[in-house]
């Protein structure tokens, strides 16, 4: 039995902390505080009448001997609890909620009446498969739900500073090191589903225990080793499987166990793993050194990002396995681009960030942030997106069952329930992905209003940021420091700006080229409290194409402003999206809609219709031109899409002369 102790949190950062006050990103957050994160606990205590059941927390009292009953759900339900804790973590942080806090609490004594009395969590084989633990790591998620646990933990530990979920985090992961490890007697493998590794060293960093770096660094290292783990735990088993539709247990490249990570030159495979994956990579690489681990990251990084991500950064086109398929095959209709697997590459970008400020990782962390993961949740809090496709064409769906994953509108809640959660737990958290330190430059990778407070050199810094970026592409930093310092502040320019206008204390600022690294502008001063640094960046409107190697986007043009990407709606434009094209020399205007869903802004230019009206019963007829009418057409920004009556939605628009 593994002794109980207390656990502090220790966790050092020259961001102290950021606070969030922004035009685009404040209503979010307060959705999440107000809607989501309430709404989302009703769901847990199967209180909503109109969404899936989850009995979440019914598992939990079951396995805590309070109430009698059969486990219900997915093998992974107990992490819809842990995520929606992390999230509550993030909002108590951000301001006290007393009300709150308390239901949390329970939520915490509740999970630690769960624990097992040798540190193991999990309601799933406690309730249901009784001295079956640790026999199916390729399909059961176990070390899933345990890593989701840990992060909750480490998030509530930090907001609260109690430390009670922490020690039941640190006596599972004690747990977890006593179960696996390279020594005899010890299980030598890793789970089919990658999060226990990025929660660990999150773990080792809040407590600073090298077990926990070590064991995720283990588990690293593992995936992939022959003899092959998952076919010897199928052996041991009988040939069980769990799901019996997917072949988790002989598809290596599922969960991207087919070949050791720092040798992985693509990304394949489940989505949702590889960047979870990679993230962990990374951190271990940063806090290791490890060459090879930080080169794997790249590589896996550049076949995503260069090669296998949709315009609104998404990512996974197929839904078969939740997967990727192969370079440039990136379909608009039966994409999957799971709402999970644009946050993991957030998850993934961020920490890219940390050690090589890139504006690369931050221009795709921003591609993702405002394009799939914002169109995941519906503007009343309440229904989600677990797929985002980029072109909906309801007429088939429910008849062709390649769309069956498809869906026109967004569902109050899943079976598979992991995109919400992970949503409230993302926004809750936007200030940790604004600013990264590194030595004496402060980076600012999104341009979110808010505050942030930071200490380099032994100085206090408080940056104040103004933003209008979303709309109007407008920043505004005003600076306050204990005492004069001389540190750099780098500030990114975006992939989509064709030009930013600077202006330091009202004075128009001119920087050298030298001055631009990486795509961040670096300007090195003596700073003193009240200056203010004026960033105008150019919005024009983007006629973007994809890579002629991209079949489903030859011929066809799509448009973006700012970090927008834009789609027609049914709504604003008709039936037959595909009839629609947009002529070269059309001059897009935008213009500011007060009634469209709160108000945002629109795209409105000329295109033109194809007529077919003519072709009665004919099927197919002699090529001959066609007659087109011009139209007005009208674009909104992709995350407002199915906020009204489901229709038909297209990102991409033919192009035409």
């Amino acid at each position: 039995m593994i002794n109980k102790q207390n656990h502090t949190f220790s966790e050092p950062s020259a961001v102290q902390k950021v606070s969030i006050q922004d035009h685009f990103w404040s209503d979010y957050i307060q959705l999440v505080r107000d809607v989501v994160v309430p709404y989302q606990w009703e769901v847990l205590n199967d209180r909503v009448a109109d969404a899936e059941p989850s009995h979440a927390i019914r598992n939990f009292k079951i396995a805590a001997g309070l109430e009698q009953g059969s486990f219900y759900g997915m093998v992974f339900q107990d992490s819809d609890v842990a995520k929606w804790l992390e999230a509550v973590a993030y909002l108590l942080e951000m301001a006290p909620d007393p009300e709150l806090e308390k239901a949390a609490d329970e939520v915490v004594a509740l999970i630690a009446k769960a624990q097992q009395p040798d540190g193991y969590v999990n309601t799933y084989f406690t309730i249901k498969e009784q001295g079956q633990r640790w026999t199916n790591l390729a399909e059961c998620h176990e070390l899933y739900c345990a890593g989701h646990l840990i992060e909750a933990a480490v998030a509530y530990s930090k907001a609260t500073g109690k430390s009670a979920i922490l020690d039941v985090a640190c006596r599972f992961a004690d747990h977890i090191d006593h179960v696996f490890g390279s020594e005899p007697g010890k299980l030598q493998g890793y789970d089919g589903h990658q999060e226990i590794e990025l929660a660990l060293m999150k773990l080792y960093r809040a407590t600073g225990r090298t077990s926990y770096l070590e064991l995720s660094r283990f588990f690293l290292n593992q995936r992939g080793a022959k003899p092959d783990f998952y076919e010897q735990e199928w052996e041991k088993r009988g040939k069980t499987v769990h799901f019996p539709h997917l072949s988790m247990v002989q598809d290596l490249e599922y969960s991207q166990a087919h070949q050791p990570v720092r040798d992985q030159e693509q990304a394949v495979g489940h989505a949702v793993r590889v960047v979870y994956m990679c993230a962990a990579m990374a951190d271990v690489a940063a806090e290791t050194g490890d060459e090879g681990m930080l080169a794997a990251c790249k590589r896996l990084w550049g076949s995503i990002v260069s090669r296998r991500m949709y315009l609104t950064g998404g990512i996974g086109s197929m839904a078969q396995g939740e997967s990727f398929t192969q370079d440039y095959d990136l379909p608009n209709d039966t994409i999957y681009a799971e709402t999970c697997a644009s946050i993991g590459l957030i998850f993934f970008a961020r920490r890219m960030l940390e050690m090589e400020p890139d504006s690369e990782y931050a221009n795709v962390l921003e591609r993702a942030l405002y394009n799939t993961v914002v169109s995941g949740m519906s503007r009343d809090g309440k229904h989600f997106f677990y797929v985002n496709p980029l072109e909906v064409y309801p007429p088939i769906l429910g008849k062709n069952k390649n769309y069956d994953h498809v869906q026109p509108r967004r569902q109050g809640w899943f079976g598979c329930a992991c995109c919400p959660p992970n949503i409230a737990r993302l926004l809750a958290s936007l200030g940790q992905y604004v600013y990264t330190v590194q030595d004496d430059a402060i980076y600012a990778h999104l341009y979110i209003g808010g505050q942030a407070d930071f200490l380099i050199n032994e100085t206090a810094i408080k940056l104040e940021q103004q933003s209008n970026y979303a709309w109007e592409g407008q920043v505004r930093f005003t600076v306050s420091v204990s005492q004069k310092a001389e540190f750099t502040l780098a500030v990114r320019i975006p992939d989509w700006s064709t030009d930013a206008q600077l202006v330091i204390n009202g004075v128009d600022y001119s920087p050298d080229e030298s001055d631009v690294v990486n795509g961040y502008l670096r300007i090195k001063r003596e700073w003193q409290t009240g200056d203010t640094l004026d960033i105008q960046f150019a919005m024009p409107v983007l006629r973007m194409k994809g890579h002629p190697l991209i079949r489903q986007t030859a011929g066809k043009v799509a448009l973006q402003r700012g970090p927008f990407v834009y789609c027609l709606e049914e709504a604003d434009n008709g039936a037959q999206l595909y009839h629609l094209s947009l002529p070269s020399a059309s001059e897009p205007q935008t213009v500011f809609d007060a009634n469209l869903l709160g108000g945002m802004q629109v795209i409105l230019v000329e295109g033109t219709r194809y007529d077919s009206a003519d072709w009665e019963d004919e099927l197919y007829r002699q090529d001959t031109s066609e007659a087109a009418e011009k139209i007005d057409l009208k674009f909104i920004p992709y995350f407002a899409w199915a906020n009204r009556e489901p229709g038909e939605m297209a990102v991409w628009i033919n192009s035409s002369l």
